[in-house]
């Protein structure tokens, strides 16, 4: 059977889970998130330099310290998509899904069949056929994947409802920078206009039984959008590891 989404099971269960993007070509960073415990790490190839061979080991480094690897694509093309999750990412996230048809595209590419298109092979995330054989991986592999959308502009919070009735999504992501260049006010992440955007659209997403998630800047800025509901939770390596380094280095002259 398919490696078990430790991510989705608490997800299943009720919990909220917090993870981080990274967009440093980085196995050692992951590793490093996943040892300090973080549930997930977002492997980020639309903002990031990476290929796919990096993201394969990138993969290799939050398996190794037992978090969820899931990948953020840049291109919503079923090979593209492919092969990222054959590397053993555990979740596709989607940005920039602004109808019902791109949500569409991105389940088909994520799922095998009945529930999808996905090729199938004796790939990576299979154990390449030895660990398991590739029926055996087949038959539950789509149980342990997380699709996750992204709803980044005012024309997918336009096409929100449609979005929502596409089979298959288990998360519904709020990009607040995005949204914020959307609607004429770029990086004011913190408007009113933005998170009442942000909170409100979450709570159709809940009421359709999905999870809502988004990006945060701080702890407490964590705790918030849960208080809200909202249980997948994601912030930045780059812009913690910034912070922190700025801060130390404020301290230390």
């Amino acid at each position: 059977m398919a490696r078990s989404n430790e991510v989705k099971a608490r997800l299943r269960g009720g919990h909220a889970v917090v993870g981080s993007f990274c967009n440093l070509p980085s196995p050692d960073v992951v590793e490093l998130l996943g040892w300090a415990g973080f549930d997930f790490v977002i492997i980020d190839a639309e903002h990031g330099p990476q290929g796919i061979e990096t993201v394969a080991n990138m993969v290799r480094g939050a398996e190794a310290s037992e978090t969820t690897p899931l990948v953020r694509v840049a291109i919503n093309e079923p090979q593209n998509i492919l092969r990222h999750l054959d590397t053993g990412a555990q979740g596709l996230q989607m940005p920039m899904v602004n109808t019902q048809e791109d949500a569409e595209r991105a389940v088909a590419a994520a799922l095998y069949p009945p529930q999808g298109r996905r090729g199938l092979a004796g790939v990576r995330a299979g154990g390449f056929g030895v660990r398991e054989s590739v029926p055996d991986y087949a038959a539950t592999a789509n149980d342990e994947m997380l699709v996750i959308v992204q709803i980044e502009t005012v024309e997918a919070l336009g096409n929100l409802d449609s979005i929502l009735s596409v089979p298959g999504i288990d998360i519904v992501f709020f990009g607040a920078t995005d949204l914020s260049s959307s609607m004429g006010i770029p990086g004011k992440t913190r408007d009113d206009r933005v998170v009442n955007a942000i909170a409100d659209a979450g709570k159709a997403v809940m009421n359709a039984g999905l999870v809502a998630g988004t990006i945060v800047g701080t702890p407490e800025q964590a705790v918030e959008w849960q208080g809200r509901g909202f249980r997948y939770i994601a912030t930045n390596f780059a812009g913690l590891a910034g912070r922190a380094a700025r801060a130390f280095i404020e301290g230390a002259r």
